[in-house]
């Protein structure tokens, strides 16, 4: 398909140069693109599909950059970075080098707040309406919440301290459930049009003002108006918030889109628009699979995406999703959390098989984490299937309301460390260190699959808090056996005994550093347990180790090394201390291979660091290492 519109809009200054009739050709167009190059390039797709039109509206009738768009998540912004100068980079997008896979503030000044978690959209406008106000800014500030996002506590905390201010924001809620409601149609638009209009809203304002003098009159006509929005509309909430309430409209009507915006343009004060869309709108595939189309590889867009039935390497997801469907046949006290990545997380299965012990709270993961703590109180065993990097959300919940208690909850944390396209945001990259500081927590990193799965079995038994981390995707493919055994709490094991030199690895980075070892002839600790820490195989090892090289794929600032240097230093070891792991910046998307090489977490990087170190004056001992540099 030619794109004889998008060819020539560079920036939404060409978008807004055309006449409005013209913008149903560039809708179709800006959906065929997307359409044709995500299917070789891979990446969120659903979404951006369903935000089409909304997007060309925004941006027709906004003088965007000076006027900010502030986009919630970065799911459906493939779009806005199409219309935003970036066209041609849309292929390179989620890898090295390429576009970012969400708003970015480095990569363009129409990405106005850099965004990878859920329901900041709002908070960030409020804040900037705020700043704009104090510097008598005519700018306007629209906040496009979505995908979800109303459904977290941040997004409602906005929402209510924006109905206390008199500033100027436009939450536009792109709601994108699969059925459209049957209030959205042709009325419905014209009426919203009509509501959104100067005359109305002047009229309305100014009756206000005048049924103030007599308080009886005015409370009367204002719960009226309340009393008959709540039977026609779902607005009802937002108004008694202090926000005025528009919609719902069709958000694949270009032209109503454009009607209301420009209306709604003209008004000041805190106002939300709530948009009816269609994930995956204008693919059929998409539209009828939401969930298997938000993010995709590359794919025939005659075809579709062809989900394997199996795969040929099993993902720690699905030891995860295999283990706790095992667990809940043994234990009936078995409950599962997630604040909504059931698909990510790997309870598909648990969710169709035990549904009333499965529970998914929304992007709400502070909540996820005091349900929990409620659950155990009463003699549930919960399990909180979670990210990493959300779980960063719910910290003050996992401190006060578990670990404070002691109360019996296993968190299963996925995406530790580096997860490769969706970069920086959605790395888990700090766990260890936000979780070794609290305490009554344990903490195990499993180096395969076998032993993630008795780790979780270790964890689930255990009485009070624990915690296994592991990484995205496959391991080494180790033999999982169904029996479940629990592992001795805080104990490490050693799977190469060497010479000199002691790798102690946390978690999945053992291969790495097992073939680092073979070169060098080091010993090699899979120690399992952050915390506690093994520490007698520490003073085992040190008696004839002259350096121990702790390798993990956390940050290195406060992480297992830290707990192991702060061990050495306590029993005044001689013993050197090399820290390798995540570094001091945040790395950005690309291939999990390629990030794992930026943080030089290698075979070749992890000895070249070694042999760096030992180069170095201040690492000679008593007895020199003798390590091969070859």
């Amino acid at each position: 398909m030619q794109f004889p519109y998008l060819e020539n809009i560079n920036n939404p200054k060409d978008l807004r140069n055309l006449d409005a009739s013209e913008l149903s050709q560039v809708c179709e167009e800006l959906r065929e693109y997307l359409i044709q190059t995500v299917s070789k390039c891979g990446g969120h797709f659903g979404a951006s599909l369903g935000a089409v039109e909304l997007t060309v509206a925004l941006h027709y009738v906004y003088e965007t950059p000076d006027d900010r768009l502030v986009w919630d998540v970065g799911h459906q912004c493939y779009g806005h970075k199409v219309l935003t100068g970036r066209r041609d980079q849309l292929k390179t997008i989620r890898k090295r080098g390429g576009l970012a896979p969400f708003p970015a503030r480095e990569e363009s000044e129409y990405d106005t707040f850099g965004v990878g978690h859920s329901s900041t959209s709002v908070s960030a406008a409020v804040g900037m309406a705020i700043a704009c106000q104090s510097q008598d800014s005519p700018r306007k500030i629209i906040s496009i919440l979505g995908d979800g996002g109303l459904s977290a506590g941040i997004a409602y905390e906005a929402l209510n301290h924006m109905g206390t201010l008199d500033t100027d924001v436009l939450v536009v809620l792109n709601d994108n459930e699969m059925s459209i409601s049957p209030n959205v149609g042709a009325m419905s638009n014209y009426l919203t049009r009509i509501m959104s209009g100067r005359i109305v809203s002047s009229v309305r304002e100014g009756s206000k003002q005048i049924l103030k003098q007599v308080p009886s009159v005015h409370e009367f006509a204002r719960r009226t108006e309340e009393h008959i929005k709540g039977m026609i509309a779902p607005g009802t909430l937002f108004e008694e918030m202090g926000i005025n309430y528009y919609g719902p409209i069709d958000g694949h009507d270009i032209h109503t889109l454009v009607k209301t915006l420009n209306n709604l343009k003209k008004l000041s004060g805190p106002r939300l628009l709530h948009v009816i869309t269609r994930k995956g709108k204008g693919y059929e595939p998409a539209e009828t699979d939401p969930v298997g189309y938000h993010a995709v590889p590359e794919f025939d867009p005659k075809v579709g995406v062809i989900h394997p039935k199996t795969k040929s390497k099993k993902t720690y997801t699905q030891v995860f999703s295999d283990w706790i469907c095992d667990m809940a046949k043994q234990d009936p006290a078995v409950v599962a959390i997630t604040p909504a990545m059931r698909e990510g997380s790997g309870l598909v299965k648990f969710s169709k098989k035990f549904p009333k012990k499965y529970f998914d709270v929304g992007i709400a993961e502070q909540h996820a984490l005091t349900l929990a703590a409620g659950m155990a109180c009463e003699g549930l065993k919960p399990v909180v299937a979670i990210y990493s990097t959300f779980l960063q959300r719910a910290y003050d919940q996992l401190i006060h309301d578990i670990a404070v208690q002691k109360l019996d909850i296993l968190l299963a944390i996925d995406r530790a460390g580096l997860v490769g396209p969706d970069g920086q945001t959605h790395s888990g990259s700090f766990d260890l260190t936000y979780l070794r500081c609290v305490p009554h927590i344990i903490i195990m990193a499993p180096s395969n699959e076998n032993e993630c799965r008795q780790m979780l079995y270790t964890g689930f038994k255990h009485k009070g808090p624990a915690a296994v981390r592991y990484p995205r995707g496959s391991g080494p493919q180790t033999l999982v056996d169904k029996k479940m055994t629990l592992i001795p709490i805080g104990k490490s094991e050693c799977t190469r005994q060497g010479n000199d030199i002691a790798l102690l690895v946390f978690g999945g980075l053992l291969e790495n550093a097992t073939a680092v070892a073979d070169k060098i002839d080091a010993t090699v600790i899979n120690m399992r347990f952050v915390k506690p820490l093994d520490e007698d195989m520490i003073l085992k090892i040190a008696m004839h180790h002259n350096l121990f090289v702790t390798i993990e794929d956390n940050s290195i600032k406060g992480g297992a090394g830290s707990a192991v240097n702060e061990f050495v230093q306590s029993q005044h070891l001689a013993t050197k201390v090399l820290n390798l792991g995540l570094p001091d910046f945040f790395i950005d998307h690309g291939s999990r291979e390629d990030q794992i090489q930026e943080a030089r977490l290698d075979p070749l990087s992890i000895h070249e660091s070694i042999i760096e170190y030992l180069s170095e004056p201040k690492t000679c001992s008593n007895k020199e290492a003798k390590v091969s540099s070859e």
